[in-house]
Order: C-alpha cells, then structure tokens, then sequence
C-alpha cells in the first residue's frame, strides 16, 4: 500500500470512529415538565420537543420557550425560535452546508 491509501484509510478510520462515538450520545436538554403533556419526543430537524400524547389536547403540538406551538409553521414564525434555529442549525452533525464534510 502507498503512503496516500495508508493516509487516507487512516483518515477515513479516524472519521468513521468520530462519527460512531457521537452517535446515540446527543445532549439533549430536559424535557418539558409541562402537566398537560406526559409523553415527549425530540424533533432533530427544529431542535425541539413535542408531544406525543394522544390523550393530551396538545397532542402534536411544539414547544418552545415555555409555549405550544400547534405546528412547525407557527414554532418557525416565532422571534424567539428564529434566533436559536439559528444557532442550533449551525452545530456539527446539523446538516447545515458548508464546514467539514458539507
């Protein structure tokens, strides 16, 4: 093997263990404790949670900053979710272009 595939392979070993350890180990933040909603799921793609329980009038709604939002549309017109959407889309593994592997 030459030296570029022994580099690269390294390379891409070096990635792939990268990419392995931080699957799964997200740092997610609290869920809501909100008494209206006892069933919470975390959304990749808004950064937030929403509630999963069909039993709750919220059930499908977003929340945000202390609110429910019945939809994506309505969490996105937020100011408050403009600004952390904002940042939240710019972390690693984000899908955001741009940076290493975009």
């Amino acid at each position: 093997m030459n030296k570029t595939k022994k580099m690269m392979a390294g390379v891409a070993a070096s990635v792939m263990a990268i990419s392995v350890s931080g699957c799964g180990n997200q740092d997610l933040p609290p869920e809501p404790t909100d008494v209206d909603c006892d069933d919470w799921d975390w959304d990749d793609e808004s950064g937030t949670y929403y509630c999963d329980d069909d039993r709750s009038s919220h059930y499908g709604h977003y929340f945000y900053g202390g609110r429910y939002y019945k939809n994506k549309s309505g969490l996105k017109s937020s100011p408050s979710y403009k600004s952390y959407s904002k940042s939240y889309k710019s972390g690693i593994g984000s899908g955001s272009k741009g940076g290493f592997g975009g």
